[in-house]
This record gives structure tokens, sequence and C-alpha cells, in this order.
């Protein structure tokens, strides 16, 4: 498809030995400090590590996915502006080497997803197809010589449909299976599930989502270190930031700081997050040095959008970075992605 032609070199589908083109992780251990909101008094009212959500204007207009389900994440890989969004695969799509189509309980439980790379104004620019991945709560995008590498979780728990561990590449048009000798899935903690990855931006760093029992944890990597297979982190916490009853709905990672998202699509006019209410999404920061809380504000940017479900949080670089938040928004027949950003 048009745009990809930069992206797509065979260097892409390079992952162990001597590629630098992906993988992430399975988990890591615990620590840090628990939150009761201590980060909610900041010195400016909208601030929230280094970004003032108050800012929060639009950036991508509401655009389709490939599919017509709604996305689960996004990532930017460079200044450039385009984003790359990830969906569960929905009910009735065949895939082509499949006998007939799944159902949408079945494709969600095998973790099988597809990932779109939208330019800035919201053109589909390419597709791939992940199967047996996992949920895509969180992922990064590494730009390299011209190629496009993924960092998603992978080696689905076909009982919860998440992933627990990660690594593949970007190659359009593929359909890419997580059993597939290609693939090197990186466990530094096997216990761990629930495994989302993102990268940090500018820093060589990736941050690995992941829950240990019932407990929600970070972990900080150098991107170099983890690719050899030395899982000992920079920094490990604990999620200060989480409150009881809120839906996790992603992670980036940038400087010092944890960027998290929480948040619920709109209920009706009777239920718990009616539109009247402007919405319940949150973005929260966790200092990786000390696992503090580090801030929270409610992002009521656009409170007209139809469903307003938060899906993903991520920093596009470049001289003036922005914090991105992800919209699923209702349209006749799909759900698009619409994103807002958020100034330092």
């Amino acid at each position: 498809m048009a745009g990809t032609t930069g992206h797509l070199s065979r260097r892409a589908l390079l992952l162990a030995g001597g590629g630098t083109a992906v993988a992430a992780a399975g988990g890591v251990l615990l620590g840090g400090a628990s939150g009761d909101g201590a980060g909610d008094d900041l010195p400016t009212a909208g601030s929230v590590g280094l970004f003032d959500i108050d800012t929060a204007s639009k950036l991508l207009p509401p655009s389709p996915l490939h599919h017509v389900s709604g996305p689960q994440s996004i990532s930017y890989g460079s200044a450039a502006g385009e984003v790359y969004a990830l969906q569960v695969v929905p009910a009735s799509v065949r895939l082509p080497d499949e006998e007939r189509p799944l159902g949408g309980r079945a494709r969600r439980l095998a973790g099988d997803m597809c990932v779109t790379a939208l330019s800035p104004s919201g053109e589909e620019t390419g597709h791939m197809h992940l199967r047996g991945f996992g949920h895509g709560i969180s992922f990064g995008v590494e730009h390299s010589d011209g190629n496009v590498a993924l960092w998603v979780e992978s080696d689905v728990d076909t009982r919860t449909g998440y992933g627990r561990a990660v690594g593949v590449p970007f190659h359009d048009g593929a359909v890419l299976d997580s059993a597939s000798p290609r693939i090197r899935h990186h466990r530094p903690l096997p216990s761990s599930h629930k495994v989302h990855p993102t990268l940090d931006p500018t820093g060589r760093r990736v941050l690995v989502s992941h829950w240990i029992g019932r407990t929600h944890h970070y972990a900080v990597h150098r991107v170099e270190d983890f690719l050899a297979g030395r899982y000992a982190p920079l920094h490990r916490v604990r999620d200060s930031a989480l409150r009881d009853g809120e839906t996790f709905q992603g992670c980036a990672l940038y400087g010092d700081h944890i960027y998290q998202l929480t948040g619920k699509p709109y209920t009706d006019a009777a239920g718990d997050n009616p539109p009247s209410s402007g919405g319940n999404t949150y973005v929260s920061a966790i200092d990786v040095r000390s696992g503090r809380a580090a801030g929270r504000r409610k992002v009521t940017v656009a409170p007209g959008l139809d469903f307003r479900e938060p899906e993903g949080i991520a920093v596009r670089p470049g001289p003036e970075p922005r914090l991105c938040v992800g919209f699923s928004v209702k349209t006749p027949g799909r759900r698009k992605l619409t994103v807002y950003s958020c100034q330092p």
C-alpha cells in the first residue's frame, strides 16, 4: 500500500541473532510505593509528569482501522506523525489461509490482532495480522534504517486472550503466527501474566507492564540488554496510580515517568459513566525512580464523542514531544480511532 515502501525490507523480519528488529518481555519484579492520590496536588493545574493534560487538542480525526472493530492501543515511532494502532480481529473475518471465519469470542481468546499504520491525516498506509499474540493494551514502534519493528505481546494464554511474552516485526499485508520460528519470545519473569510492552521513543528503553497475581507492576529495561537476554531491570515498580474499580487502558514511558491511562466508554444516561459526566478517562504519572505517583488528571477534551472509550496512550517524539491519548468512537457500521495530544 502507499506509504509503506520504506518500512518493509526483509531485515524487518529478523528477530533473533543479528537482527535489531524486535522482541520484548514477559514480565518483571515488583517494588515501589503504594499510592493514595498524593500526586494530585500539582504545581500547574493540568500537569501530569511533564505534560499539561488541559492542553489536549485533536491530532488525528476519527479514522477507520483495517477492520471494523475498535482500537486497543496506539504507538508513534517517529516525529513524522504516522500512528500505529492495534485492534482485535473481529468476528466473521477469514484470513487468507483459514478455512472459515471465526467468531468474536474465539478471536479474542486466540489473541488474534491486526496492526494498522495510519498517516497523520488518517489514511491507512499498511496493515499486518498477528495470530496468537494477545489483546494489545500497549505496544511500541521502533524505526531503524527505514524499517519498522513492533514490540508486541505474544504467546497468548488462551484462557484469557492476553500475552505472556513479546516480539514481532511489521511487514505489510503479512499474517504472522506467534508460534513462528522467526519469533523470539522473551520471558524474564515467567510467573507474570497480562504482559504489555512499549518503548521510550527517545531513550532506548522498553517498559513492560505486567501483572503478578492480582497486582499490577512495571519494569524498565535497556533495549540492548533486553534483546541480549540480560533481564535485570533498570527500574521495577508496583503500580501506585491504579485505583479500585478503574479499567487499565495502556501505558507509555518518557523521561522519568510512566504515563498510565484508565477509563471506560460512556454508558447511557442511567449508567455509571453517562455522557453528561464528561467521562471517567484519567491520565496518571508514576516516577520510575521512586514508584511514587506524580500527578493525575481527568481528560475532559471532546466530551461529545460518541462512545468515547479511552484506548491507548503514547508519546509522539519530536522537538516538542506530545503525550497522545486515543479514543474509540462509534460511527455507522464500525468503530474509529481519534487521537488527542497534550503539550509539555
